[in-house]
């Protein structure tokens, strides 16, 4: 297959999940033969096309800021959107399949544009479906956001989910899909299992964006709740609940126990950090997929995760850690009884394997293929 993935920005150049699972897939897909060109905004040092990895990297659009004041910019995607379109329409007959990643929304309706004329098909990597989410993010400008979700939604396409709960909101938001097939984001296992534990670790572990959903404050109570005086808490990430999670970390009777490491720049630093702790814990209440629960699974760690109708943890964790309910006292008792030395019922390792990338390129190509009818 020929297959043109969209996405504004390209990993390993800027870091991200949606840019990596391209990259993942691509790579692998490339390996086997198949024609991968990424088009992107123009990150990499040289020539605005170059072949990176087997990959063929077209750049359509400058380098630019991809946030504003902690969101991602909408000038951005709308600008990202008008530069892709004469490209790809100038290119149509270089592929067989387009696979936009969603979101933002607007390269979408950009491909779209720019295949009409044609029977290129248009596959749709969905990580969120956000719904009432808008009204937190946009506030007034809600209605703004939902319209374009449910644009996107509605334009003929060959969706594809990231996990059950986003295919499920998928067929809420539009009915015209139905069984959205899943493909969920993936992990490097081999990877994981082989990189070099950190030197200085932590028994336990939380690693992601420092905002409200993350329930990070639900956490540190938790934690101070049961944690013994030689137990620790390592908080990797940044954002802008950093200096409110200090702030309340300082009050806490185990105060002494808890580090903030901030940004780890290495992803290796990361994963050095899982192999070592015993237990990772995200009471994330938002979550597409969670890739760092199949992560910290791979890496040997007992999992605890919340249920909650905007998280996907309970189907990447499974029966291989804790899924409780998003309060302080739940999580509480899971981080006490894992602490105590639970062993879940379904190997975690087994679980994580699942998800190598290996067998997510393999299912990713099988939806592409069926795009094309084959």
């Amino acid at each position: 297959m020929r297959i043109a993935f969209i996405s504004n920005v390209v990993y390993p150049f800027v870091t991200g999940g949606a840019e990596k699972r391209i990259y993942e897939i691509g790579r692998r897909l490339a390996d086997s033969g198949h024609d991968i060109t990424i088009y992107g905004r123009h990150f990499w040092d040289g020539p605005p096309e170059i072949t990176y990895e087997g990959m063929r990297l077209r750049a359509v659009s400058p380098e630019r800021e991809l946030y504003a004041e902690e969101r991602r910019s909408i000038t951005e995607a709308i600008e990202f959107a008008k530069d892709l379109v004469l490209p790809l329409y100038r290119h149509r007959d270089e592929h067989d399949v387009v696979v936009v990643s969603v979101f933002p929304y607007f390269p979408v309706l950009a491909s779209k544009i720019s295949t009409i004329a044609s029977e290129l098909p248009v596959v749709t990597t969905w990580h969120e479906v956000w719904q009432d989410y808008w009204n937190e993010y946009l506030g007034n400008l809600a209605p703004f956001g939902k319209a374009i979700e449910y644009l996107t939604a509605s334009v003929p396409q060959y969706p594809l989910a990231v996990s059950g709960i986003t295919a499920d909101r998928l067929e809420e938001l539009s009915p015209t899909h139905d069984d959205v097939p899943i493909v969920p984001n993936g992990i490097d296992y081999d990877k994981i299992c082989s990189v070099d534990p950190a030197k200085n670790g932590f028994d336990v572990l939380f690693a992601g964006r420092l905002i409200k959903d993350k329930r990070v404050d639900r956490l540190l109570e938790a934690f101070d709740r049961v944690a013994p005086h030689n137990k620790t808490l390592g908080i990797i990430g940044e954002g802008p609940e950093l200096r409110t999670l200090q702030a309340k970390a300082e009050n806490l009777e185990s105060t002494d126990q808890i580090t903030f490491l901030g940004f780890l720049e290495d992803y290796n630093d990361v994963l050095g950090h899982m192999r070592v702790a015993d237990i990772f814990v995200s009471p994330s209440t938002r979550e597409g997929f969670g890739i760092t629960y199949a992560e910290a699974m791979a890496a040997g760690c007992t999992v605890i995760g919340v249920d909650h109708p905007d998280s996907a943890a309970s189907e990447v964790i499974g029966d291989a850690g804790f899924v409780v309910k998003p309060t302080i006292n739940d999580l509480a008792v899971s981080l006490d009884a894992a602490i105590a030395g639970y062993c879940p019922s379904c190997s975690p390792c087994e679980q994580a394997r699942q998800y190598d990338w290996d067998h997510v390129a393999e299912r990713a190509k099988l939806v592409y293929s069926n795009a094309l009818g084959h």
